[in-house]
Parts: C-alpha cells; structure tokens; sequence
C-alpha cells in the first residue's frame, strides 16, 4: 500500500501532459471569466429585485465563495485521479469515473454509470446556455431593428433564425487557446457594457425607500437560480486548466480561479445592487433591456452585449461539441473527418437555435438551467465526487462528509425549488399569451 502511494506522489501529470495548443494565465482567466459572466451578469439586477438588496449582497458573496470551492475540488480531485490512473489529464465526465472507480468498494460498480450521467447534465447544461446566448443576441437585435427600421416587423424567433449562419461560422473555431482571443474581445465588450450600464444608473437619483433589503421569501428561489447560473461556469473548468501552459497556476492563492471568482463576484454584485435600486421592479431579463433606445451609450450598449455574447458563444458550444467528439471520433475515417466534423458543429447550432425559437422566454430559461442544471453539474456533482474520493481521509470529525452534505443539500434545494418556481412563471406567461 505505502509502495502504491509513493508511485502516485511521484507521478506528476503536470510534466507529462501535451497540449497542441496551450494557454497562458491571462487566457486561461479570461476563459474562465467569459465562461461565467454574461447574459448572467445582465440578470443580476432582476435577480436582486426577487431577493432585495441586502440578502442579495450577502447571498452573492456566498454563492460565489460555494461556487469557487466547488469548482476548487473539482480540480483537486481529478488532479489525484491523474496520479492515481498516472493519466496527464481528465475531464470532467473521466474524473467522476475514476473517483468512482478508487473510491469504496460499494460504489466501484456505478463508475460507469456517474461518467455517463456526468456527460449528460454537461450537454443539457451547456445547450440551455447556448441557447440563452441565442436569445440574448436575438432580444438585443430586436430593440435596435425596432426602433431605428420601424418599417421592419418581426418577432425574436426570427432574429434567432437570422443569427444563426453566423453562429455557425464562429462555431467551427477548433481550439481553446484561439477561442481565447474571442474570450478575450467578449470580455472588453461586456465591461464596456457594465460601465455604461453604471452611467445610466447613477445619471439620476437613486431612491431606497421603496427598494426592499429582503425580498419575497417565494422569489428567493428564483434569485438561487440565476446567480448560479451566473457564477458557475464549471463546464469549461476541466478544458481550460488542461489546456494551461501551466495548469500548476490554476489552484492556490493568487491563482487563475481566485482572479477570476473575485472579478466574477465584484462585477455581479455591483451591478445587481446598483441596477435594482436605479430600476426596481421593472427590471428586465437584461439591464440593457431597461436602458433608453434613443441615446448614443445606450445603443452602444446593446450593441456590445450582442457581440460579447455572440463571441462567448463557441466557448460554450465546445463543452458540448468536445463530448459529442470523443465519442464519435473511433468511428469517423481520417479522409471525412474535416466533412463531418463542420456539419456536426452547424447540426448542433442549428438544434440549440431551434430552441431558443420554440421557448423564446430569456428570465425563464436563464432560473431553469442555473435552477436544474448548474446545481448538479456546479454544486451536487462536485460535492459528491470528492466525498466517493476522499473516503478514506476525510478528516478530522469527517468534516469533508458533513460540508460537503451541506453542498449537495443546498444544490438539491436550489434544484427542487427554482424549478418550481420557474416552471410556474412558465405555466402562467404562457397563459396569459393565450388569453
């Protein structure tokens, strides 16, 4: 046993890991900024209109420290399966399988089973978001068409259909460390965004006295949701630290995550206290929704996020592309595989636009994937992963067990009850559509 443990210390995956095309730190953090924020950060006001200013101060701050350590774990975790399987490197659907398989004896025969369902909450996580981005992009086309070309009339599944050959295009983007530069143009425009955004808002009085400190306890559920969705972009986690020059600078204090977890949570929690105080309850499923038509900045505004999240696009799309890849890669000859591979990508474009034309509903669709997804890839897949993991160390009054217990249950109550909730707005908007 000891001879077993000296051999996975003395492998280091990091000194035999290849990668075709690394990525700096900055590149690195600038993924894993992009990955999180965005259409999320535009709902932060709406989010703290359901929860009120002060619980969404102190609840931000702490989602995004859970948030953090998850995807800290996480990390950890498929780092020791590395020595274990003396693998370079593993993604995320591998780890679970490996933590799995050297975890205890009981769960050993359910390793294959948690890769799966692993893979399965990635895709259904990242097509919800792909197909978020589709309507934001849409949304923000709309207002501008609308306004400047009053003599064109068309709803925002066409614009969804219109972006869509574009989308296609940025979509065939191959590598992580050219997806960077997009990443990196994305996050100059959504800062862009956010100043402007911050204009508008203190350009005239802000009032507190009818801005509630606690919200509606029944909303506070939907207020979970969208701030998980905004804080989490775990999905790419895997993928950006293994295509680091050196991933050795993803964990630890300063790091790659805690740059960009502590950016993430600043520039979520100033624009949600500030936008809901400017706007209260009239808030939209994007601050720049709210912002005036007619003046310069604010078209700019629009504008900007458009192509921010347009740009963020294909870094989404690679997590899901990346899955369909690995399992189909065996089968495709060397003489087809350029051929099949830029029709998979415009097949699965086309199949999350498609979506987004058949449930068109931005706030509804943002609280139901950071509601159902993300709290099972972000916060119960993590929690348990170490737990299986970390068996037989888990600590002083195991305190590894009861943490992460209290991880899982807060993703489980974060699930049941913004799906809940969401899925009753759901239910009611397309009631009253229909009345």
């Amino acid at each position: 046993m000891n001879t077993e443990i000296k051999k996975q210390e003395e492998y280091d995956p990091f000194e035999h890991r290849i990668v075709e095309k690394p990525s700096s730190d900055l590149r690195a953090t600038a993924n894993i900024i992009k990955a999180s924020l965005g259409s999320g950060l535009l709902a932060g006001p709406l989010a703290f209109s359901n929860s009120g200013w002060g619980l969404g101060l102190v609840g931000t701050l702490l989602i995004g420290i859970i948030c953090g350590h998850c995807v800290h774990i996480l990390v950890k975790t498929s780092r020791g399966c590395c020595k274990i399987e003396r693998k370079p490197l593993l993604g995320y659907a591998e780890t679970c399988k490996s933590a799995f398989q050297n975890g205890p004896k009981c769960v050993r025969p359910y390793a294959t089973a948690a890769s799966i369902f692993a893979e399965f909450a990635l895709v259904c996580t990242y097509v919800g978001v792909c197909c978020i981005y589709t309507v934001l992009i849409s949304d923000s086309i709309k207002q501008l068409v609308d306004r400047y070309v009053p003599g064109v009339n068309l709803s925002v599944e066409y614009y969804c259909l219109i972006t869509l050959v574009p989308l296609c295009l940025l979509s065939q983007v191959k590598y992580l460390k050219w997806l960077a530069i997009f990443s990196l143009l994305a996050n100059l425009f959504l800062i862009l965004t956010y100043f402007i955004c911050l204009y508008y808002i203190f350009g005239s009085d802000i009032n507190l006295s009818d801005k509630r400190v606690v919200g509606d306890p029944s909303r506070i559920p939907a207020f979970i949701s969208t701030v998980i969705f905004a804080m989490e972009g775990i999905g790419v986690v895997m993928p950006v630290e293994n295509a680091m020059k050196k991933p050795q600078h993803f964990l630890g204090c300063p790091s790659v995550l805690v740059v960009a977890m502590s950016a993430i949570v600043f520039f979520y929690s100033t624009l949600g206290v500030f936008g809901y105080l400017r706007y209260g309850s009239v808030l939209r499923g994007s601050i720049t929704l709210n912002l005036p038509i007619d003046d310069v900045p604010a078209i700019c505004a629009k504008v900007f996020i458009a192509l921010s999240i347009f740009f963020t696009y294909p870094l989404q799309f690679y997590v899901v592309f990346d899955i369909v890849k690995k399992y189909t890669d065996g089968y495709i000859k060397d003489q087809y595989r350029t051929v099949t591979e830029f029709s998979a990508r415009t097949a699965g474009v086309c199949f999350c636009v498609g979506i987004g034309v058949a449930l068109p509903l931005l706030e509804q669709i943002i609280n139901i994937v950071g509601a159902c997804f993300y709290s099972i890839l972000g916060l119960i897949i993590p929690g348990v992963v170490e737990t299986v993991f970390r068996w037989e160390n888990l600590g002083k009054f195991k305190w590894v067990l009861w943490k992460n217990i209290l991880i899982v249950l807060f993703g489980l109550g974060s699930l049941i009850s913004g799906c809940t909730v969401t899925i009753m707005d759901i239910i009611t908007i397309l009631h009253q559509q229909t009345d």
